[in-house]
């Protein structure tokens, strides 16, 4: 097989998209058959995240407008939903990985979402396969969208193994007990909601991610109503080292989020054997499964009291093992054998 996989994404660093692309890219190539040939097709600047001596296709704007004619090549695998940059030579297989349908639970207005999925159906009408990366994900696509004879599969994000040092310390060094929560600081997060569980303790709250100002405004709002602002931190993006240090060291790891296609940080969270507090909205019980606790309600008492009784419960039960195994079933390696199977099976229909 002459498989291109789109990682044009990968412009947009500290995102979920970027280490999909980044990591499954990685997984392919020694998921790949001997015989089989995998290209990237990105800006030259990123080429950097792979080796020198892998097989390109650059990558550029205008391409967006104009798509290259692009020879010999069996498969292009689009790996984000509302992409421009797809071939139209008939001859050439398409895989779409969709991740997710969040604008439909988002809120928005009717409009924006008809403008959303009359994109997506565009896209949809030119693959050849589609992967959803959850059942729920799945699921929403076909209530939604039109797929007439097309196949659709499941696969599972994976999950890089974080490296845990003594000596790798975050910038940030909480001095007292904490919490820990991790993700693009925006309203789709929701993380405001966690600043209650600060209420009658001492303990800290940590937020992570890359930020987007007027939200980390509300989030220290709400904090300033609590009279818990001294002991809520919003960091900004972390390196993996600062990541793993928080992760090994939290009391519990946080994830109130209203929309996710899949959710990574969870799944490294329950790779340290954490108690994890998830919202129970869309894919995220399917990823947490009953390891996982969660907040059916954001009024304040009521996720104060799911997070009592989650800790409680976690230090009766001593169950960081089994939520170690439950994580470990999402891992890249599994996830680029899937798609190489997709890729076949698409070649081959």
């Amino acid at each position: 097989m002459k498989i291109v996989l789109d990682c044009e994404r990968m412009k947009y660093e500290h995102t979920g998209l970027f280490e999909y692309c980044h990591q499954l890219g990685h997984a392919l190539k020694k998921a790949k058959g001997q015989k089989d040939q995998l290209s990237y097709y990105l800006n030259p600047g990123l080429q950097k995240h792979f080796d020198p001596s892998d097989c390109f296709i650059d990558q550029n704007g205008l391409q967006k407008f104009i798509f290259p004619r692009i020879q010999n090549i069996d498969l292009w695998h689009t790996t984000y939903q509302l992409s421009a940059y797809i071939p139209h030579r008939k001859k050439t297989k398409r895989v779409l990985t969709i991740h997710d349908l969040n604008f439909l639970h988002e809120g928005k207005a009717d409009s924006k979402v008809k403008g959303y999925l009359h994109k997506l159906q565009k896209n949809i009408d030119l693959a050849d396969h589609i992967v959803a990366i959850s059942t729920f994900t799945k699921n929403d696509i076909l209530s939604h969208l039109s797929i007439p004879d097309k196949p659709i599969t499941v696969i599972y994000n994976g999950c890089a193994p974080l490296e845990s040092s003594k000596e790798s310390m975050p910038a940030y060094l909480p001095s007292k007990p904490f919490l820990f929560a991790l993700g693009t600081v925006n309203p789709k997060k929701n993380f405001h909601v966690l600043v209650p569980l600060l209420v009658n303790n001492d303990l800290e709250l940590i937020i992570a991610g890359k930020i987007e100002p007027a939200y980390k405004d509300k989030i220290l709002a709400e904090a300033a109503l609590h009279n818990v602002e001294a002991r809520v931190k919003v960091t900004g993006p972390i390196h993996d080292h600062e990541k793993t240090w928080y992760y090994k060291n939290c009391k519990a790891f946080l994830f109130p989020s209203l929309a996710e296609g899949f959710g990574i940080p969870p799944i490294e969270a329950m790779r340290f054997g954490k108690p994890v507090f998830l919202s129970d909205k869309t894919s995220l019980p399917e990823i947490g499964g009953n390891l996982a606790y969660y907040f059916k309600s954001f009024d304040p008492s009521e996720m104060q009291q799911v997070f009592r009784n989650g800790m409680q419960d976690y230090q009766l039960k001593q169950p960081a093992n089994e939520i170690i195994k439950h994580a470990e079933q999402f891992n890249w390696k599994n996830s680029a054998q899937a798609y190489i199977q997709v890729y076949r099976n698409t070649l081959n229909a």
